[in-house]
């Protein structure tokens, strides 16, 4: 009986003292208990230790000394680390080091490489139609355009002189490409024929038939004897070039494809279609690898860098540039209002998106900063509203730039080259390149 009354009189015991202790210390239990100063300090210096240690003996940030100073009261604690017999400047560089490690940088957008501004150095005429489509031969001689006169003409690089028109084609010429491998030129149209010409005789040596409706680009492989359609019937067509065959039918997008391009990796074909998408397809098992969503608008124009394992792609919502192989999301290029049409890059990152409304924006591929714009003034006796940009492309030594365009003219811009960084500067501002997601 005993034992039971001095075991319950400990439990109270034990119990009111417990309830005393608490009441003392946590009287307000919406409040959280001070910190104790030593306490922090020895946490935060193993801490320190124990997460920094390896970097410890770095030297001090630049950048990291001005932040650092307002955390040196409060980390005057941990400041002792240096072994006997060490120098006290080291000492000072890795407390300067510790306290810097703590402070997050703000992520800071790079400053844009500058580019020389671009003029009009040449306008050509002679088409009779909208000019839609833009290719260069890879000797640099000479370029072809294919219009809406039906008619492909074939222009001397060098002087803008006419050298030779090729008719065949009953409706307006919407693509057009010169092959690297063979003395041939490609065309298609909205006739629905893809045309294969021989340029040693000038005449159509090959036709490839399937499309069943305007066909709206072409594209020759870089490596393989394969060419690349697309059309209104919503297909993409892979094409031997030497047979004719239909190698693949490319199926899944649910609109016009308005533009196709073919790279010597994987994923070696990528289309846009007025579906707003974007796919990347296997050309060997001819089947999506992806389908990039992000566009909100008919993707109308892609282009691949020349060096980067990247490319762009042109709505009338924004620019986004990709990643391959399986097109991650780089950035978006946001500012040209209006619906583009052509996008082209040369090797030293000089991005142009040309538009319907007839403006060019020239962009820095690596931070998307726009450092020109220009709207050239139309062919005169032209509509003002006839001023649309249909393709633009550089040619092979990246000196010039060639532009087909609504008032029925082709235009040739290139580099000032009296223009400098202090005479043209970047007016950059960081708030502008924030990188928008999707």
């Amino acid at each position: 009986m005993t034992e039971d009354v001095q075991k319950h009189s400990v439990h109270t015991l034990v119990f009111r003292s417990l309830k005393r202790t608490h009441d003392m210390f946590v009287s307000d239990h919406a409040k959280s208990i001070a910190l104790d100063d030593e306490s922090h300090k020895l946490k935060m210096g193993v801490k320190l230790k124990a997460d920094y240690g390896a970097v410890l003996h770095l030297p001090i940030l630049r950048e990291g000394k001005d932040r650092a100073s307002h955390l040196s009261g409060s980390m005057e604690g941990h400041q002792n680390y240096a072994q006997p017999g060490e120098d006290e400047s080291v000492t000072a560089c890795q407390s300067g080091t510790r306290n810097s490690a703590l402070m997050r940088r703000a992520p800071t957008m790079p400053k844009p490489q500058w580019h020389p501004p671009w003029k009009l150095f040449r306008v050509i005429s002679g088409h009779l139609g909208w000019v839609r489509s833009i290719a260069v031969e890879p000797g640099n001689q000479w370029f072809v355009t294919g219009s809406a006169d039906r008619t492909i003409k074939i222009w001397d690089l060098a002087s803008g002189k006419l050298k030779l028109s090729l008719t065949g084609h009953i409706s307006t010429v919407r693509g057009v490409a010169v092959s690297s491998r063979s003395p041939y030129l490609f065309s298609c149209g909205e006739d629905k024929q893809v045309k294969c010409w021989d340029l040693e005789y000038n005449k159509v040596i090959r036709h490839y038939h399937g499309h069943l409706s305007a066909v709206y680009d072409l594209d020759l492989h870089p490596t393989i004897d394969v060419l690349v359609t697309c059309s209104r019937d919503a297909t993409a067509r892979v094409w031997d070039i030497r047979t004719k065959a239909n190698v693949h039918t490319l199926t899944g997008h649910t609109n016009t494809v308005a533009t196709v391009r073919c790279q010597a990796a994987e994923p070696q074909i990528i289309t846009g279609s007025h579906d707003s998408t974007i796919r990347l397809w296997d050309l060997i098992a001819g089947k999506t690898r992806a389908t990039l969503t992000n566009h909100k608008k008919s993707v109308r124009t892609l282009v691949l860098h020349p060096r980067q394992y990247t490319f762009a792609s042109g709505s009338a919502d924004n620019i986004k540039q990709w990643m391959f192989p399986d097109g991650n999301f780089i950035q978006n290029l946001s500012g040209h209002n209006a619906i583009i049409n052509t996008l082209a890059v040369n090797s030293d990152g000089v991005l142009v998106s040309g538009a319907d409304n007839g403006t060019i924006h020239m962009w820095d591929w690596r931070t998307g900063y726009n450092f020109q714009r220009i709207h050239a003034a139309v062919q005169p006796g032209s509509l003002d509203s006839e001023s649309g940009i249909f393709a633009c492309m550089f040619d092979h030594s990246e000196s010039r730039l060639i532009t087909a365009e609504a008032d029925k003219t082709i235009k040739v811009y290139k580099e000032d080259d009296t223009a400098t960084e202090e005479s043209h500067p970047v007016n950059w501002k960081p708030e502008i390149l924030k990188r928008k997601r999707f």
